[in-house]
Formats: structure tokens, C-alpha cells, sequence
């Protein structure tokens, strides 16, 4: 790098002050520190490429590719072929470049000993002493001379290298073609062999691979759901071919036995049929065999009597015999005797009826007639009012074509036999049947044919059509501020199980309705706690086992006040309710008691009614108007309140009582016949009565004027009912379910 000549003065201490002696020594470091990075990134193409084989590995054993290593060969072969190929003459020429280097410094170290000899030479008149400091000093410098200059050489080198690396690095493979499948340099594909290739980036190619892995993997899945469905079906098929071969292998047994039976029953008979024939034919030949005995008997014994006479010498007495025997021989010899056998030997050909057995044995591969269905029990809100849904099952694999369904009302007389019978013919194990009765039992049972008969019917089972709608009476709801009390009645001859309110706050806009139900409800009433001053729409539905009525006509309840009906139970005959069911009028009053008829609840004697009772509790307000010259009665009075005698003259009634004298208006407040002395100069047109049950109040109000007329304190044991009553012609109209003036606050 510097002139020889420089190495053997002075002034090369000049050259290479001290500063520049400690760059050597921090250039050295850093000669290290760089010569590891560059065996870093020598090593990175060996990480890279052990790293890529790696996570093919991984993949190909999570996905089941273990045997299929082609691809993986393909597509780490040629990336790692080529980092050998690239990287290996790199380090080899880089090596050899270190090697040149070292040997170029230790050439230079005789040049360095040289100088210093010579310039020991140059100085011998100095001081042995001075000698060896500046000997020592000298060598000091030389040394640091040559560690600087290796230095810097080092320097040079790692520089070199450094760069070289990273000219390999941004060679580096960083495209995939798509032709060769092989990971490629940039260069490659503008100047090399694949310059006429299809390439992609190889994110994108290793990302395009994956997913093509992924999508195989998906298929390989797709397959092996398939096979173990399949596989499943398979098993499912084994299992039903040894059902079958079972119900085969008994079907072929009882068909079996059965032909044996017959066949055996057959020869019975034909062996019974020819021991008879034997009997028969025995019994003739030992008749005839009997007979032929006796006919030889007899013709022995008359041929012994013919050869005595023949024998005979005496003449006289061989004629006396000849004729007295003679006769008798020719009787004898003038029967026929039968030579012919009464019976043949020989008996009958009988042959056996084969058709019952054919029948029988060509019947083993026919359908055998179903077994009975299981009809299901009826499933909870599976009916209508008119419609019920039955579903059955069949559990063996018979070979049904349709089924039958019979269903018949129940009667709750116990006449189920005369109820008439329906059928009908459906092909699927469910059936919705329509037209029918609400809140009515049904008796349902079915049976499955096929082309070999029909099966016993099932076991029979009831269902039962849900309730039709309720009707609400209106005329028997009452309510207040807090409550109301519905009652309603059942359409149905058969009791239901139970009743569902459903009850909805009447709002401005018609989608912000709050809707409420009160279920289980087991009687035909409900008291239902409501909002002060709010409106509400209430319907009722019916419940039973089949499931629940539609909707009941809509009543509107206001809780502006206290409402409630006039009883009509308890109106005396001459007392008229006009349309608007709060009016009462009364035309006449000649005869109180006359002889119209009369129900049994209804006022005799006083011409009143009762209202509704109230049974809610805290205050309730009602008024009613009157006329200035109608006499009248009204206030309030226990459900036992005699109906023989007049309101207020019992201690179960309070009444206001206004009668009309030749001198002035006379205002009563009656309780069990008495009253107090008060005088009421304004004579109240319309008449607040305001009920107080916590407090035990019962107080009356000028409603014109806001004037407090008279206030009962009774303890009400029960709750009470309004009462009304007319004492003259005229007309009382009554208003309810109104709020309490503030004025009426004692």
C-alpha cells in the first residue's frame, strides 16, 4: 500500500500516527463482528431452505400427504441445488482471497526486520542505554505497524466479503416457474433458460400451492366422509340382509312345518281311509268263507243221507225215505251257488291332493300381511277446534301399501257403540282429520294392508279437539283504578282444563302494545291487577290436552274509575233498564206489589236494583243524576240484603233517600230504619257517592258544587253492592268508571 522505502525511517511513524494505530485495532473488531454476520448470512440460505422443508413436512403430516413426496421433491429439489451450486464457489474463492492476504502480510514482516537492521547500523555513536530504548521503542512501534496493517487488510477483506454476500442475497431465488415447478433467480428469467417460461412470485406460488394442498386435503375429507358413510350404509345393509335372512329363514320354517303338517295330516288320512277298505274287503271274504262252510255242511250231510238210502235193500222203506227226503234235496240243489269273491283283492289307487301343499310352499316368497301399527298418543297443541293430527308407527319391516284409519266420537253417556264409525284409506303414518267437534273425544285406532291382507287393528286411543272460544261477559266486568274482574262462559259440553287472559295496554301508536298473559286460570273469572288510567284490550283462549281456542271477542277495559253493571237478577218488575244498561226508569207505582213475575234474586217490595258488587278494595266513585221531583233511594248494600223490604230500613244497607214534602225537599241517610237530622238547602241534581273500604266510609257529595252531603263510618264486613230505587215515576241514570274528584279527599 505505501512506498518500501517508507518502512525503514523515521518518518513512517508519521504516516501511522497513534490515532490511526487504534482504527486498526477497532477495525479489527469489527473485522470480526462482520466476518460473523457474513457466516450468518452464509448460513441463511441453509436455514431458508431447511426451514421450507420443514414446513412442507408439518403440512404433509397433518394432512395425510406422507406418502405422496413427489411434489415436495419437486419443489425443494431445484431451490437447493441451486443454493449449493451458488453459495459453495463463494465461499471457496473467498477463502482463497483470505489465504492471499495472510501470506502478502507475512511477506512483509522480513522487509520490516531488514529496515530495522539497518537502522541499528546508522546510529553507533549513541549511548548503549539509548540503544535499547530506542530498540525497544522501535520494536513497539514495528509491531503496532503490522497489527495496524493487518487492520486494515482485514477490513478490506470482511468489505469485500460483506458485499459479496449481499450480491448473493439479492440474487437469492425469489421466483417460482411455473413451467419447471423449481424455485428461479430474476436474471434467470430475463436472460437465462427460463426466459420463455410461465413464472410467479414465489409468496404467491407457495401460497397457490397451499391452497391447491388445502383444496386436495378438502377433497381427501370430502372422500373419506363419503367412504364412512358408505361404509356405515354398509354396515346398516349387512345388519338388515341378516334380518331379512332371519324372517326368511322363520318364514320358510313355518311354511315348512306347516306343508309337513299338511303332508302328514294327508297320510293319516289316506292310511286311515285304507285300513278301512281292508276292514271292509276282510269282513266280506270271511262272510262268503262262512257261507261257502255251511253250503259244504249241508251238502255233505245230504250226501251221507243219499248214499244211506241208496244203500238201503228194503224197497218199501227205501221209497218211504226216497220220498220224504227227496223234496228237500231238490230245493237244495236248485240255489245257486256263487263261485265269484264278494270283494276284489286288489284295493283302490289313492292319490294324495298335493294343491294345499303347493299353495303353501309357492306362498314362501309372497308379502305376509302387516303387523299391527302403534297409534301415538296425542301430541300437546297438536288440534284446532274442528281438526285433530293422529301420527302411528309400524315397528318391523312389513311391506305396507296403505293403512286404514278408523275414528268414532266418544260419548260421555256411555252409548259408544251407537256412535257411527268413519274410515278412511292414507298412504303416509300421519293423518289430519277436519270437521269435527270442538272440545270433543275422539276414538281413533288404524291397520296397515298390503296385497296379502290386513293387519289387526292398533290399540285404540283418544284424542281430543281443542276448546272453541270463549265468550266474555260484559255485562259482569267490573273494574277500578288497579283491577279489573272478567268473567267469562264456555261454549263446550265438555269442561276444559284451564284458561289463558291475554291482555294488551291499548298505546297511541298500535306496534308499541304491551302484550300479558295469565295462564292456568281453572275457573271462568279472573281479577287481574292493572295501571291506574290506562286503556287494555283482554281476550280469553281455552286450554285443554289438545291445545288451545282461538281468541274470545275483544273486550276494552278503561281504569279511569270504578265500573260496574246493573244486576237485572235483582230489578223489580216495574223497574225498566234502558238500552244503555245504566238507566232505570220507572213509569207507574199504582200497585208495587203486583203480580208479575219475579225472579228469585229480584226486589218484591221496594222497586230497586243492585249493582254489580265491588270487590275491590280502597275507594271507588260513581254518580248519579236524578230529577228534582223524583223521589228515589241509593247507596249501597250487602249481596244478603232482604229484597222483601226497602234499602236503608235493614243493617245491611246505607242508602241517600230523598222524598218530597208539601213544605221543602227532605233528605234522608238511612241505616237500619234511622237517620240523622240534616238539612240540605241546595237540592243535588247529580249525586257523587264516594266507597272507601280501608277507612269503613260511605260518603255522599253535591257533585254540582263540590259539597259534602253526609258520610257513613261502618266497618263493612263484606264487600257491597250499588243500589238503586224509585220511590215515583222518574228516571235515575247512573255513571261509572269515572275518577274521583279531588274534592271528594276528606
Amino acid at each position: 500500500f505505501y512506498h518500501m522505502d517508507l518502512y525503514g525511517s523515521k518518518e513512517r511513524f508519521d504516516i501511522f500516527p497513534e490515532e490511526l494505530s487504534n482504527q486498526g485495532d477497532r477495525s479489527l473488531q469489527d473485522m470480526k463482528m462482520e466476518a460473523a454476520l457474513s457466516s450468518k448470512k452464509l448460513q441463511r440460505p441453509q436455514e431458508a431452505g431447511y426451514d421450507l422443508e420443514k414446513e412442507v413436512a408439518e403440512l404433509a403430516k397433518m394432512y395425510g400427504l406422507d406418502e405422496d413426496r413427489e411434489k415436495e421433491l419437486e419443489l425443494l429439489g431445484g431451490h437447493l441445488e441451486m443454493v449449493e451450486s451458488r453459495w459453495l464457489p463463494a465461499r471457496t474463492e473467498k477463502a482463497e482471497s483470505q489465504g492471499s492476504l495472510y501470506n502478502a502480510s507475512k511477506s512483509s514482516s522480513p522487509v520490516k526486520d531488514q529496515s530495522q537492521s539497518t537502522e541499528q547500523q546508522g546510529l553507533p555513536g549513541e549511548a548503549s542505554q539509548d540503544e535499547d530504548q530506542s530498540k525497544a521503542r522501535a520494536e513497539d512501534e514495528t509491531e503496532s505497524h503490522m497489527w495496524s496493517r493487518e487492520g486494515l487488510s482485514s477490513s478490506g477483506i470482511s468489505d469485500e466479503w460483506n458485499s459479496q454476500a449481499v450480491s448473493e442475497e439479492e440474487e437469492a431465488a425469489h421466483v417460482f416457474c411455473s413451467t419447471c415447478k423449481i424455485p428461479i433467480r430474476a436474471f434467470d428469467k430475463l436472460f437465462g433458460d427460463h426466459k420463455d417460461h410461465e413464472v410467479a412470485q414465489l409468496p404467491s406460488a407457495v401460497e397457490s400451492e397451499k391452497e391447491e394442498i388445502h383444496k386436495n386435503m378438502c377433497k381427501l375429507e370430502e372422500q373419506i366422509a363419503q367412504m364412512e358413510n358408505f361404509a356405515s350404509h354398509l354396515e346398516e345393509i349387512f345388519i338388515t340382509v341378516e334380518e331379512n335372512f332371519g324372517r326368511q329363514e322363520q318364514n320358510f320354517e313355518v311354511h315348512y312345518n306347516d306343508a309337513v303338517q299338511v303332508l302328514a295330516q294327508k297320510y293319516e288320512e289316506q292310511l286311515e281311509a285304507l285300513g278301512e277298505e281292508k276292514q271292509q274287503k276282510l269282513e266280506a271274504l270271511y262272510k262268503q268263507l262262512v257261507t261257502c262252510g255251511e253250503h259244504l255242511d249241508t251238502c255233505k250231510e245230504l250226501t251221507d243221507t243219499t248214499q244211506k238210502l241208496y244203500l238201503e235193500n228194503d224197497k218199501a222203506n227205501f221209497m218211504k225215505v226216497k220220498s220224504f227226503n227227496w223234496q228237500g234235496l231238490e230245493e237244495f240243489l236248485k240255489k245257486e251257488v256263487k263261485l265269484e269273491l264278494s270283494t276284489p283283492p286288489d284295493f283302490k289307487e289313492r292319490t294324495i291332493d298335493f294343491s294345499e301343499v303347493e299353495q303353501q310352499m309357492n306362498s314362501i316368497n309372497t308379502i305376509l300381511a302387516p303387523c299391527a301399527p302403534v297409534i301415538n298418543p296425542q301430541a300437546p297443541n297438536a288440534a284446532t277446534g274442528t281438526s285433530l293430527r293422529i301420527c302411528w308407527g309400524l315397528f318391523s319391516d312389513d311391506t305396507v301399501e296403505c293403512y286404514q284409519l278408523c275414528y268414532k266420537p266418544v260419548s260421555n253417556e256411555g252409548h259408544n257403540d251407537e256412535q257411527a264409525e268413519h274410515t278412511l284409506k292414507v298412504k303416509e303414518t300421519y293423518c289430519t282429520i277436519t270437521n269435527l267437534l270442538p272440545n270433543m273425544q275422539y276414538e281413533f285406532w288404524v291397520s296397515a294392508l298390503n296385497a296379502s291382507g290386513i293387519s289387526p287393528p292398533s290399540e285404540k286411543a283418544v284424542y281430543v279437539t281443542a276448546p272453541s272460544p270463549p265468550t266474555i261477559k260484559s255485562k259482569k266486568i267490573r273494574s277500578c283504578e288497579n283491577a279489573a274482574l272478567v268473567c267469562w262462559e264456555s261454549q263446550d259440553i265438555n269442561p276444559v282444563d284451564s284458561y289463558t287472559v291475554e291482555l294488551s295496554k291499548l298505546t297511541d301508536e298500535e306496534n308499541d302494545d304491551i302484550t300479558e298473559s295469565i295462564v292456568g286460570i281453572p275457573n271462568c273469572e279472573v281479577l287481574i291487577h292493572l295501571q291506574a288510567r290506562q286503556s287494555y284490550r283482554i281476550c280469553v283462549r281455552a286450554l285443554n290436552l289438545g291445545g288451545s281456542s282461538e281468541r274470545s271477542e275483544p273486550v276494552v277495559i278503561h281504569t279511569t274509575g270504578t265500573y260496574f253493571c246493573l244486576n237485572e237478577d235483582t230489578a223489580h218488575p216495574l223497574l225498566a233498564i234502558l238500552d244503555d244498561g245504566f238507566t232505570i226508569a220507572c213509569d207507574e207505582l199504582e200497585n208495587p206489589e203486583c203480580d208479575l213475575p219475579v225472579y228469585d234474586n229480584s226486589f218484591t217490595r221496594c222497586i230497586g236494583i243492585l249493582g254489580s258488587l265491588i270487590p275491590f278494595p280502597g275507594k271507588h266513585y260513581w254518580e248519579v243524576e236524578v230529577e228534582e221531583d223524583t223521589e228515589y233511594r241509593i247507596g249501597v248494600a250487602f249481596e244478603n240484603t232482604p229484597r222483601h223490604g226497602y234499602l236503608g230500613a235493614n243493617n245491611s244497607s246505607w242508602c241517600m233517600r230523598h222524598i218530597i214534602t208539601p213544605s221543602r225537599h227532605k233528605y234522608e241517610f238511612l241505616h237500619s230504619g234511622m237517620t240523622p237530622d240534616i238539612r240540605i238547602t241546595v237540592p243535588p241534581r247529580r249525586i257523587g257517592i264516594l266507597l272507601d273500604y280501608e277507612n269503613c266510609r260511605l260518603s255522599f257529595f253535591n257533585a254540582d258544587i263540590a259539597q259534602h252531603l253526609y258520610t257513613f263510618n261502618s266497618h263493612f264486613q263484606h264487600y257491597v253492592h250499588p243500589c238503586f230505587a224509585l220511590e215515583t215515576p222518574g228516571i235515575l241514570r247512573i255513571r261509572s268508571g269515572i275518577a274521583a274528584p279531588p274534592w271528594t279527599a276528606l
